[in-house]
């Protein structure tokens, strides 16, 4: 009875293997073509509905530009923009704009540099780093102005420093600043709009 058991046990370990284990391999295979296959449905949904975003995006297109046109033949809206036929000639008028207002409020011009801007951005965004000395009035009447005017004016960003250094005497420990100068050093990035098309 002892090998009639074995060889029984051996039989069906036997089954058990020819069927279980094209049966694992066909479940082990299938489950990640299924994950793969969620995996692209996935992506195509997302790609659709980008695609839709583009395709509104698109229609929007003809609309907008003509809007544009309107700004452009509109002169109350223009004096909101810089009127160059480049871009380069208004970044010019932009710096002479900003020397006036920094010498209107009692400052001094070091330096400005012409930034580029994004390209493809309608209308170009004119874009100017200047750096300035000045008291802390001049600073204010510059920002003043700045907001005050026509064409619009914008600041991206500010850097002030204090050109104050200090000073020690034989018998103090720590430094005391002074007053001699009182001025500070002013880092602006302004920029505006033209509604001229090149660059």
């Amino acid at each position: 009875m002892i090998p009639l058991r074995s060889k029984n046990t051996r039989c069906w370990l036997l089954r058990v293997l020819v069927v279980g284990l094209p049966l694992t391999l066909v479940l082990a295979v299938g489950g990640a073509w299924l994950d793969r296959l969620s995996s692209l449905d996935a992506r195509i949904d997302e790609r659709t509905e980008q695609l839709q975003r583009f395709q509104r995006a698109l229609r929007m297109l003809p609309t907008l530009h003509t809007e544009l046109e309107q700004v452009r033949s509109n002169d109350e809206l223009k004096s909101f923009y810089f009127d160059a036929p480049t871009a380069a000639l208004a970044g010019a008028d932009l710096q002479r704009r900003l020397q006036d207002i920094v010498q209107a409020a009692a400052g001094r011009l070091i330096s400005t540099q012409l930034l580029p801007s994004p390209s493809g951005e309608e209308p170009p965004r004119v874009r100017i780093r200047t750096q300035l000395q000045g008291t802390v009035e001049t600073l204010l009447d510059v920002l003043l102005e700045i907001e005050q005017a026509r064409p619009l004016l914008f600041i991206d960003q500010v850097s002030v420093r204090s050109t104050a250094r200090p000073h020690r005497t034989m018998n103090q420990r720590r430094p005391v600043p002074t007053r001699q100068d009182g001025l500070l050093t002013i880092r602006l990035d302004v920029f505006g709009y033209a509604l001229g098309g090149g660059p």
